[in-house]
């Protein structure tokens, strides 16, 4: 896995970014007009054995974005998908998936749905195939440590698992549950709302909590990743700048900590090492986890929300937040 981002990632984007030849040049708009999708479509591509090609691109498609979504359209044209041992062969498989999933974010999300539903039907030649197949879009998609996790990419993946006659109810009851937790708190959703308890024992709800914005931190006590996010958090001067900017009668940003365990004792005696100027707080009743109001599929994990609880960021990085309050100065 060391190197499967490799040199055939940057072969594809040259594909579909500088690769429009001169032919397709000479073309005039108005006649790329004049050809149907199916005539788009009824390019002769040879499956070829043991091995990944791209497919040909017609070179009538002379536009950066139709020739991406002509790609992402007809990626694995060429692969043999009834070939069980290429699932065994991570060089080959799931390279050419990792260069897929790249290709997605340069077409519109209707295309790259369609597509990713089109890749999970094909791999229905073969049961190890499909299997394999989807253990690709979860490991890429759903894992937390994967730097291409994309729900809302996984979630036509999802929706396709859930009504396919390929596994038995047991082997799909995993990814129902996936699905079931990847629709909640999606971004433009308003968040789920849950009372939170403080040191002092006065309980309130995410929903009574008047901020401009808020960043909701699940995290534990103790946690060695949870501790350096908090001062990384703590020292960034995008975030800095934002409570700065809170008063008595407005506030910019609220930080809040939930700790969605039952270990009080342990929260309380790690409270001192928290920052003062956060809101931190535990789930007194376990509602968290027991309603599954939250997908926490590791620890911190981070939203951030707007003056009405909707979700701007989704289990997101640090990164993230501070670009967006860099640009909401």
């Amino acid at each position: 896995m060391k190197n499967i981002f490799s040199l055939l990632s940057v072969i594809v984007l040259i594909v579909i970014i500088f690769t429009i030849s001169c032919s397709s040049g000479k073309k005039s708009q108005s006649s790329q007009r004049e050809l149907s999708d199916h005539e788009f479509t009824e390019i002769a591509q040879t499956i070829v054995p043991d091995t990944f090609v791209l497919p040909d691109i017609p070179e009538v498609i002379s536009g950066t974005e139709e020739r991406a979504k002509y790609l992402v359209s007809h990626y694995w044209d060429r692969f043999d998908f009834s070939n069980a041992d290429l699932a065994r062969r991570p060089d080959i498989t799931e390279q050419a998936f990792v260069d897929y999933i790249n290709i997605l974010n340069y077409v519109p999300k209707v295309n790259a749905d369609e597509s990713l539903v089109k890749t999970l039907h094909r791999a229905e030649a073969d049961t190890a195939m499909y299997v394999h197949f989807i253990s690709l879009f979860e490991k890429y998609f759903y894992d937390p440590n994967s730097p291409f996790r994309n729900e809302e990419y996984y979630i036509p993946v999802l929706k396709e698992i859930k009504e396919s006659s390929m596994l038995t109810d047991e082997s799909k009851s995993v990814y129902v549950f996936q699905l079931d937790m990847v629709m909640k708190n999606r971004v433009g959703d308003r968040a789920n709302n849950f009372d939170y308890t403080v040191a002092s024992g006065q309980t309130s709800s995410l929903y009574d909590l008047q901020s401009d914005f808020t960043l909701l931190m699940f995290s534990n006590p103790g946690c060695p990743t949870c501790e350096a996010v908090t001062a990384q958090l703590d020292r960034s001067s995008a975030i800095s700048n934002a409570l700065s900017r809170n008063s008595s009668t407005r506030r910019m940003l609220t930080i809040l900590t939930i700790y969605p365990d039952q270990d009080i004792d342990e929260w309380l005696a790690h409270l001192p090492e928290m920052p003062s100027d956060w809101v931190h707080a535990y789930d007194k009743g376990l509602q968290i986890t027991n309603k599954r109001l939250y997908d926490i599929k590791a620890i911190p994990t981070l939203y951030l929300l707007d003056n009405n609880k909707k979700v701007i960021l989704k289990d997101t990085s640090i990164e993230a937040i501070e670009s967006f309050f860099t640009v909401h100065q």
